[in-house]
């Protein structure tokens, strides 16, 4: 399934939050999440523009293949497959027994919302800062999910800058 998205960077969770009160909007979630991230023995993954991962909330573990991102006017689309996984731990070993090495972990605090069926984020990611993500929902087409996002971009009033990088390479960038 593809998934496509706009990742904003902002200064303030608050002026968001406060619009989204202002349209009714409740938030639906509230989590804590830790992405750890693997790169293949056999490839790297900074080299094909892919990413794989286990996040872990307090709702649960999965496990997230993401392939490379098709350039899409300021909205990020890739491939993404996600599967449930119990225990974390036991992945991790399944994963470093197959020489996959740990690459980074990604920390964040992420209020969800849904505005017109798209997926909100609020987050506050550790030693980054502060975004917004409206990602569409799936099975959506191309055309209908970029004009599905910048309707509710525009709603909401966002402003900020946009980036298509992950979280990931965000991350790595500072290091």
């Amino acid at each position: 399934m593809i998934e496509y998205e706009v990742k904003i960077r902002v200064g303030s969770l608050q002026t968001l939050r406060a619009r989204l009160a202002s349209l009714g909007v409740r938030a639906a979630t509230n989590l804590t999440e830790k992405d750890t991230y693997f790169n293949s023995p056999t490839r790297d993954f900074s080299r094909t523009d892919e990413a794989l991962r286990i996040r872990s909330t307090g709702e649960g573990t999965s496990l997230t293949y993401k392939g490379p991102k098709i350039g899409l006017a300021g909205v990020k689309a890739r491939e993404e497959i996600i599967v449930s996984v119990d225990p974390k731990e036991e992945m991790e070993e399944i994963l470093a027994r197959l020489g996959f090495t740990r690459t980074a972990v990604v920390e964040k605090t992420r209020e969800t919302y849904r505005v017109e069926g798209t997926f909100v984020a609020l987050d506050e990611v550790k030693g980054l800062g502060s975004f917004m993500e409206i990602e569409a929902p799936r099975g959506l087409g191309e055309d209908e999910a970029i004009a599905l996002i910048g309707r509710v971009r525009r709603e909401l009033g966002v402003k900020g800058e946009e980036t298509t990088l992950s979280y990931l390479e965000l991350i790595l960038a500072t290091r």
